[in-house]
């Protein structure tokens, strides 16, 4: 829990009895308390992460509306408002309030509960039944008609172990499925502003090249990073190294072999831009905005040669709205695509100063 005071008294005429802040700070959801003029004097860590208050204000005018309705008529209000995730992007934070008067020093106590996490945890379940049963039919029923092909073909040693290479690849296709599965799931069911770390950039892009460095080697394709940023932003960092990883992986799986996959950054207004730029297949106008949809492929040939699940680019798509940033594509047929992540940069500095 965190204290604001409005000037450096030693003692506060505000202050708040020890039973009350302990109350709330034990409390599931978060809370503030607001002195006249709408100032914070009590907030818990959840309710800044959230992005309720910036500099001291509240930036909600549905929740100032609220706290100014419940101070003249000293009842209290119950209401759903919305906050975004950042500065850009469609992600927002689905949250309901209670205000409550407080009858010390015309005080005003704001409960706050994001619904947004029950509603992930249903739509989570609801997608995952709908997909998974869907997508695990071919692989399944592909490793059950080559295991009856094995078997009426014991006496043939080649046919055999053609079968059971083939046996192989289904069995990986299926693994990277479920795995990507579980991935969705996650950053579906997770929020990381509520828990956020200072992540470098830098070390991001680093990992997730060196993670798809076999993959390139194989395919005798070139990533390159030429450059160092010192940018930080706010978040999980295994969720952004998976978002750029995923998008250097799709670059090099859809690039002809011998071509280069280029990472770039490049900030502007208070975002950081990641880009992954290929020469690759490139997709068309039409089909643009589906590539984010679950399970969809542009080309369904192209994906069951090179293991792709079709969860890749929403995996990419859910980590930046969740990180209050969005993703972007440029893509042009036969030319090649460039994806860029673009999410909210933190300033340091602003926070030493703090």
């Amino acid at each position: 829990m965190k204290f604001l005071r409005k000037d450096s008294e030693p003692s506060d005429a505000r202050a708040l009895p020890e039973m009350l802040t302990e109350t709330l700070s034990l409390l599931d959801g978060d809370s503030l308390i607001l002195a006249p003029g709408e100032v914070p004097i009590f907030v818990t860590p959840g309710a800044e992460n959230l992005g309720i208050l910036k500099d001291g204000r509240i930036q909600s005018p549905e929740l100032l509306a609220t706290v100014r309705v419940v101070r003249r008529t000293h009842n209290q209000q119950v209401g759903k408002i919305e906050i975004p995730r950042g500065p850009i992007g469609e992600g927002k934070h689905e949250l309901t309030v209670k205000v409550l008067p407080l009858t010390k020093d015309d005080l005003v106590l704001v409960l706050i509960s994001d619904e947004s996490e029950a509603q992930r945890v249903h739509d989570v379940r609801r997608d995952f039944v709908a997909n998974i049963s869907h997508e695990l039919k071919t692989p399944i029923g592909a490793l059950s008609l080559l295991s009856e092909a094995v078997l009426g073909s014991k006496d043939d040693p080649e046919s055999v172990v053609k079968f059971a290479t083939r046996m192989q690849s289904e069995a990986k296709r299926l693994t990277d499925l479920v795995q990507e599965i579980i991935n969705l799931s996650r950053v579906q069911d997770s929020d990381p502003l509520q828990l956020a770390q200072e992540v470098s950039v830098e070390y991001v892009i680093r990992e997730a090249v060196d993670q798809c460095q076999i993959t390139a080697d194989s395919r005798s394709i070139t990533v390159t990073y030429l450059e160092n940023t010192d940018l930080v932003v706010l978040g999980d960092r295994d969720q952004l190294i998976m978002a750029v990883h995923n998008l250097i992986e799709n670059a090099i799986n859809y690039s002809p072999e011998n071509t280069k996959v280029s990472v770039t950054t490049n900030s502007d207004s208070g975002i950081i831009d990641i880009s992954v730029a290929d020469q690759g297949i490139g997709i068309s106008e039409s089909e643009q905005d589906r590539i984010f949809e679950r399970f969809y492929r542009v080309d369904p040939a192209r994906s069951r040669q090179t293991g792709g699940t079709g969860l890749g680019l929403s995996i990419v798509k859910h980590v930046a709205a969740k990180h209050g940033g969005e993703v972007k594509v440029w893509s042009v047929e036969n030319v090649g695509s460039t994806f860029s992540i673009r999410l909210p940069i933190y300033d340091t500095q602003m926070e030493k100063a703090q």
